[in-house]
């Protein structure tokens, strides 16, 4: 079971910030409109947190974070004065986030946020004007990209752009699908080098927009994934829709796009050899179906053990920073996931209905019962990966901002109450509760509460119903999503 960490829920109704609060020009992904927050302001928040931490509390598996060596107290002295160039190792998960979770580390929440908004530019850059010429693409060139975004001090440096192709054989709209722009590669400039403590290759993906996306996210099946052409490792399986995005290209065209997983594979191999002999960390980053994507690479090049070309022995930290993310395989993928020291850190709403899917079911909380016999089924339940670093926030006025990734952003930079210990054993319970739930609707039928199933499927369908307008997505395509989304929830 994954490791979990709570932050603190800012308020029942509204997320609140530290500093001014007066009425700020606003910006959204999708229909979700939150207060944009500057600089300063973070600046201001992030002091506040350094001066009051939040209370977080840890649920850990035995087999997911090994014991302490030091006492948290003595290892809490000890990082209190490192620098991130000194501790970058233990910020990118070699001991689990051990320590760093309960409470959350400064460090490790600074670096959340700016890998977040590595993720946000995919979203500020990407042009959903069907009049442009640059239309379901990236506006701006790869030199220029961070500097439009307001990032230019960000200090990397775009080098590769990444398409995405899905191989969807349900009649969406006219014509075939062709690669839409998905994410960028980036890498720490020689000046980033010296405050990072290491070359640092970033890879993030953006969410779904396309209907073609929409599509593939809700082929749930799971399928061997196969990535390895020395070893298929069967059991070894992943959601269809997710690995069809990675892996499918325009081999119909004879002008056509690689596949998502060919373009990666190749830019990271470029850069990991251009590098070779210096401290190098690859960090991928992503949001929603981004995430998984960030997954199914990180777990790619460490199957293919391309994070050992520089030395054999020694494996290139390879880290996934998840926001708001789907599961993406079964068990089989987990425990390979962390035989091959994938390191994942979920970032996550409770609220949130995505980052229960798919699975809402049959997942790793059903695998076994009374935690001795595994059920016959347990190879084809999903299974998330990682550690989980848990937050809460809703808005009554917008539902559909539980998944939005500004949201997530803006959660981690406000400055959270302490929460009672009642509250946190509530929310410890949370997702077991909801299951039970479920167990008992299956069960009897009848006396059943159906409100909590009903906010989720309300939540999903307003995310579904957000992209509308935008990304014209017809009457019929919406029913049969929506319908889609009711049928996996009940």
């Amino acid at each position: 079971m994954a490791s979990k960490g709570f932050v603190p829920k800012p308020s029942v109704n509204h997320v609140s910030f530290s500093g001014d609060r007066k009425r700020l020009r606003s910006h959204s992904f999708g229909q979700v409109l939150f207060p944009r927050i500057s600089r300063e302001q973070a600046s201001s928040s992030f002091s506040s947190f350094t001066q009051s931490s939040s209370s977080v509390s840890v649920v850990a598996s035995v087999n997911t974070i090994p014991t302490a060596s030091t006492s948290t107290a003595k290892f809490a002295r000890s990082v209190s004065t490192s620098t991130l160039a000194q501790l970058w190792r233990e910020i990118q998960g070699c001991n689990n986030w051990e320590n760093l979770v309960q409470p959350l580390h400064p460090l490790l929440q600074k670096e959340i946020i700016r890998y977040g908004e590595f993720v946000t530019a995919c979203y500020k850059t990407f042009d959903l004007d069907p009049n442009s010429k640059r239309y379901l693409s990236c506006k701006y060139g790869k030199n220029n990209m961070f500097n439009q975004v307001g990032m230019g001090d960000s200090g990397y440096q775009v080098t590769k752009y990444i398409y995405a192709t899905p191989d969807v054989n349900i009649p969406i709209q006219n014509g075939s699908a062709c690669g839409r722009w998905i994410g960028y590669v980036a890498v720490s400039s020689d000046d980033a080098v010296k405050r990072l403590g290491r070359r640092d290759i970033v890879i993030t993906f953006r969410g779904t927009v396309t209907n073609h996306e929409w599509a593939a996210n809700f082929m749930s099946s799971l399928t061997p994934a196969r990535l390895d052409p020395h070893n298929p490792r069967p059991d070894v399986k992943v959601e269809s829709g997710f690995l069809s995005l990675y892996t499918s290209d325009e081999s119909d065209n004879k002008f056509g796009l690689e596949s998502c997983r060919e373009q990666l594979l190749s830019e990271v191999s470029r850069l990991l050899n251009k590098y070779k002999g210096e401290e190098i960390s690859i960090s991928l980053a992503g949001h929603s179906m981004g995430s998984s994507l960030a997954l199914l690479l990180a777990y790619d090049i460490s199957e293919l053990g391309l994070n050992k070309l520089n030395n054999p022995s020694t494996n290139i930290p390879v880290t996934v920073f998840s926001f708001g993310g789907p599961r993406v395989g079964n068990a089989g993928f987990k425990e390979r996931c962390e035989e091959l020291g994938v390191k994942v850190l979920r970032i996550v709403n409770v609220n949130d209905p995505i980052t229960k899917l798919p699975g809402i079911f049959l997942n790793e909380n059903f695998r076994v019962l009374g935690g001795r016999y595994q059920f016959p089924w347990s190879c084809s339940c999903y299974a998330h990966v990682g550690v989980e670093l848990v937050l809460d926030f809703f808005n009554m006025q917008n539902p559909s901002c539980v998944h939005d990734l500004e949201a997530y952003i803006s959660s981690l930079l406000s400055k959270c109450p302490k929460r009672s210990s009642s509250e946190e054993e509530h929310h410890h319970d949370h997702v077991l509760d909801f299951l039970n739930k479920a167990n008992e609707l299956l069960l009897s039928g009848q006396n059943f509460n159906m409100l909590p199933l009903k906010i989720a499927v309300s939540n999903i369908i307003n995310l579904v119903e957000s992209q509308r307008a935008e990304f014209f997505i017809n009457e019929h395509i919406l029913g049969w999503m929506n319908s889609v989304a009711l049928y996996i929830l009940f």
